[in-house]
C-alpha cells in the first residue's frame, strides 16, 4: 500500500509516538494538577500555583500532540479549547441559578463557611473563599452572567444602529457620510474610560444602564466597519445587477447589502464583546458597575486587591477566568473574520 500523501497527514512511523507522548503528557498533567490542588494542601502558594500552572501547560502540549495525532498537522487546538472554555462559561452563566454551588452573594448567609479558603479542587469551595467565607466558585459564575448580559446587550444595540448607520454612510455617501464621519472620529478620539466615568456618574450602575452606555463606544465601530464592507459590497456584481434591474434604494441596501455586510461585522462582535467585558471590570473596579452585593469580576478583583500579598487567589480567580474569557473570545473572533471577512478570507 502506497504512502498516504494527503496534505497536512501524518507518517505512519510518528503515529505511535506522537500518540504515547500525548497520553503520557495527560498524564502527567493530571498528576501535576493533582499535587498542586490536593497534594500539598499546605504547602506555599506560589509552590502549588506553579505545579497547578506547569501541569495546565504540559497538558496543552500534551492534547495538542494528541489531536495532531488523530487529525493531522493543521488542527487548531487553542481554537477548540476556546470554543469549550466559552461553552462552559455561557452554560455555567445560563444555570447559575439550579447549579449546587455554595453562597456567593450573602455575606449574612455564609456564617460557619471558612474564610479566605484556598482554592481545592476537591472540597466544598473548589476556588477558594473570600474574606467574607463567600464562595469564589460561585462569585465568577455569577459574574459571567452580568459580564456577558452587558457585554452581549451592549455589542447587540451597537451592532444594529452602527451597523445600518454604517451601511448608509456607506452606499448613500454624499453629505451623509461626511457628517456621520465627523461624528464617528468625535466619539472615537474622545478618551473611552473617562466617557464611561462621566456615563456613569451621572446614572444608575443597573444592567440597562451600563449596556447602554457601553453601546455607545461600540456604535462608532460598527459604523466604520459597516462603512468599510459596504464599500466592498456595493462594488460587487449583484448590486450593479439590482440596480440595472430598477431596484430600490431600499431594496438593495436590505436586501443586497445588510445580508452580507452582517456576517463580517457578527465576526468582529466576538472581540468587541472581549473588549467590553474588559470595560465593565475596569468600571466594576472602581466602584462604578454593579455594587455588592451582586459579584462582578471586577469588584472581586478590587475587594482582594489590597490583601494580594497575602492571599493572592482572591484576585488571581476573578482575574484568570476573565483572562482566559477574553483570550478566548478574541481567539474565535479571529478565526471568525478569517472566514466571513471579504477583506481577510482567501476566494
Amino acid at each position: 500500500m502506497s504512502p498516504d500523501t494527503t496534505p497536512g497527514a501524518i507518517p505512519e512511523t510518528a503515529r505511535r509516538p506522537a500518540l504515547f507522548i500525548g497520553i503520557a503528557g495527560l498524564v502527567a498533567a493530571v498528576i501535576l494538577v493533582w499535587v498542586g490542588t490536593a497534594g500539598l494542601s499546605g504547602s506555599d502558594a506560589y509552590v502549588r500555583a506553579v505545579l497547578v500552572l506547569g501541569g495546565l501547560g504540559v497538558g496543552y502540549l500534551a492534547l495538542d500532540r494528541l489531536l495532531w495525532r488523530l487529525f493531522g498537522r493543521k488542527v487548531q487546538t487553542d481554537l477548540w479549547l476556546s470554543v469549550a472554555w466559552m461553552s462552559v462559561v455561557v452554560a455555567a452563566a445560563a444555570l447559575a441559578d439550579v447549579l449546587p454551588l455554595e453562597e456567593s452573594r450573602d455575606a449574612s448567609a455564609s456564617f460557619g463557611a471558612p474564610v479566605t479558603q484556598r482554592p481545592d479542587l476537591f472540597s466544598a469551595h473548589p476556588l477558594g473563599t473570600d474574606t467574607f467565607g463567600l464562595d469564589l466558585l460561585g462569585g465568577v459564575i455569577y459574574g459571567a452572567r452580568l459580564s456577558l448580559q452587558i457585554s452581549f446587550g451592549a455589542v447587540a444595540i451597537g451592532f444594529v444602529i452602527g451597523g445600518l448607520i454604517g451601511v448608509l454612510a456607506g452606499f448613500l455617501r454624499g453629505w451623509f457620510e461626511a457628517v456621520v464621519n465627523v461624528l464617528t472620529d468625535s466619539l472615537l478620539a474622545f478618551p473611552p474610560l473617562i466617557l464611561l466615568i462621566a456615563l456613569m456618574v451621572a446614572v444608575n450602575p443597573t444592567v440597562v444602564n451600563l449596556s447602554l452606555a457601553l453601546a455607545l463606544l461600540g456604535i462608532p465601530t460598527y459604523i466604520r466597519l459597516a462603512r468599510a464592507n459596504t464599500l466592498v459590497f456595493a462594488q460587487r456584481e449583484f448590486v450593479t445587477a439590482a440596480r440595472g434591474m430598477g431596484a430600490t434604494r431600499r431594496r438593495i441596501i436590505f436586501r443586497e447589502l445588510v445580508p452580507n455586510v452582517a456576517l463580517p461585522l457578527l465576526s468582529y462582535a466576538f472581540i468587541i464583546v472581549a473588549v467590553l467585558i474588559v470595560a465593565e471590570g475596569s468600571l466594576s473596579f472602581l466602584g462604578l458597575s454593579i455594587p455588592r452585593p451582586e459579584p462582578t469580576w471586577g469588584n472581586m478583583i478590587s475587594a482582594g486587591a489590597n490583601d494580594l500579598r497575602r492571599i493572592p487567589h482572591l484576585v488571581f480567580v476573578p482575574a484568570t477566568v476573565m483572562f482566559l474569557t477574553v483570550f478566548a473570545l478574541n481567539r474565535i473572533g479571529d478565526r471568525a473574520r478569517q472566514i466571513w471577512d471579504p477583506r481577510e478570507s482567501k476566494v
